[in-house]
């Protein structure tokens, strides 16, 4: 086998971030990324003020653009959900304090993945094959086997249901 040796990285982490500013799509991932962290530290700092600093690592947010700006909060629980809500004109202008002007706020409940799966028992058995007619059964048929004609159709059948045996 041949084992080439690895180009060794001279390019440092500024030249990396040049990079990824210049290149077309990922200039724009990026863009979005420094202002999602610029956007939680903002949010951070105006939870904090209202005293809610701790449900700044619960809330996941991002912008929706329409006739106007919405800012988006999507959350864990419907307490948070809840609280957040109680409080949202205050939050509003505790952003736009912190230089982050927007028109409403929207907070929304994560659906949680069910937490359960499906397995098969272990004790599971397999089917049990069938053990024919009990006692009970099999007098009855005899029973009904007496009571029908001879040259019948149903007492042939009935017959040959009591001739067979379980397998």
């Amino acid at each position: 086998m041949n084992f080439a040796s690895k180009p060794k990285r001279s390019q440092t982490a500024h030249e990396w971030v040049d990079y990824l500013r210049e290149s077309e799509g990922l200039g724009g991932i990026l863009a979005k990324t420094e202002d999602l962290a610029k956007l939680k530290s903002i949010l951070g700092r105006s939870l904090s003020a209202l005293d809610l600093g701790q449900f700044s690592q619960k809330i996941e947010l991002g912008w929706r653009q329409g006739d106007q700006k919405e800012l988006y909060l999507v959350v864990s629980n419907a307490s948070i959900a809840t609280r957040l809500q109680q409080v949202l004109p205050s939050l509003i202008n505790e952003l736009a304090k912190n230089g982050l002007v927007c028109g409403a706020i929207r907070v929304q409940v994560k659906p949680n993945p069910p937490n359960w799966d499906i397995k098969a028992r272990a004790d599971a058995r397999a089917p049990r094959k069938p053990t024919g007619l009990n006692e009970v059964a099999r007098s009855s048929w005899q029973g009904l086997l007496e009571k029908l004609a001879p040259d019948s159709s149903l007492r042939k059948a009935v017959e040959k249901l009591l001739q067979n045996k379980p397998k």
